[in-house]
């Protein structure tokens, strides 16, 4: 397997306005890891996915969903609990709200006992993310346990940060990620999230970039949304620039970037390479509806070189 991951993937839905005077929702799947998995197999990745589902119709399109995309859900597992709900409004141009439905869901149930099976043949890479972290005692301790043990069988461990101050505060989960730090290699976090895995004396950047290449952090990989993205390692940093775009929908942008810059590792690319896949990614997700439907195969990665308004013939 190049990739395992896990975490809660969630049944979306996506409101054409806001949600008080009524209108349609569009209904699909939704999840930091699900996408990052959907990604990564469009691009010709062997990826697993492990989560929990309910025993209920929105859990059967999640799995659905993921085997028609290549994943392999290893599984999955029903538990208690219904299948989480997320929802999507449009408040005013520009602005998304996000209302999450998923307390007491059997996602957020998963635990270190979950992985065991999956764990048990080591992946190429280990991914994880601070929104598993958040979802409860559980959780947490699945992502420090399999984070710690990939780390000990020579896996290349990926951390996500992906803060959601509606699922736990600041203090929060800098006190739960910060330990995690010194098992990961690649860290990925937007420049606001840098303080919740550095040590709390880092105030700027870039002292906040040298403690974490000090903790072993081998390459920090920090996202700057429209302005692009930027690597620190041992050797300096490396930066490429959003690839300009029309923006339909940035809700998923993160994780297309990770599915991109993972791609890129996987194949043996320079740090040049791999920003630049995964910059083009990014720009697929944020030029499309939705957090994955919009992201390229292999083959299409060359799909935003054409003049806009054209016709492939």
């Amino acid at each position: 397997m190049d990739v395992l991951t896990f975490g809660e993937a969630m049944v979306s839905f996506r409101a054409d306005q806001p949600i008080r005077t009524g209108g349609s929702l569009r209904m699909s799947v939704a999840g930091a890891e699900a996408n990052v998995s959907i990604g990564l197999a469009r691009l010709g990745h062997r990826v697993r996915w492990v989560g929990l589902t309910g025993a209920d119709e929105f859990g059967s399109l999640v799995v659905r969903t993921l085997r028609a995309e290549g994943v392999d859900i290893a599984g999955p597992e029903r538990a208690d609990g219904p299948t989480g709900l997320v929802v999507f409004e449009p408040r005013i141009s520009g602005l998304t709200r996000v209302s999450y439905y998923r307390t007491g869901s059997a996602g957020s149930r998963i635990g270190p006992e979950h992985l065991s099976d999956a764990m048990a043949r080591p992946p190429r890479v280990l991914h994880a993310t601070g929104i598993t972290a958040a979802l409860g005692p559980a959780p947490l301790e699945a992502v420090r346990t399999a984070v710690h043990k990939a780390a000990a069988s020579g896996v290349t461990v990926s951390f996500d940060v992906n803060h959601r101050s509606k699922l736990w505060p600041r203090d929060a989960a800098a006190a739960a990620l910060r330990p995690l730090v010194r098992d990961v290699d690649v860290l990925v976090a937007s420049d606001d999230e840098l303080a919740l895995v550095a040590p709390p004396s880092a105030v700027r950047e870039a002292e906040q970039v040298e403690a974490l290449l000090e903790c072993g952090v081998q390459e920090v990989v920090v996202k700057r949304g429209g302005d692009g993205a930027e690597v620190f390692d041992a050797s300096g940093s490396t930066a490429r620039p959003a690839v300009p775009v029309t923006v339909k929908d940035t809700v998923g942008a993160g994780d297309a970037f990770v599915a991109g810059y993972l791609s890129g590792l996987l194949d043996g690319e320079a740090v040049e390479g791999r920003l630049d896949r995964a910059v083009t990614v990014g720009a697929f997700a944020v030029a499309s509806a939705g957090d994955w439907e919009g992201l390229p195969a292999r083959d299409e990665l060359g799909l935003l070189r054409a003049t806009p308004g054209s016709a492939l013939r």
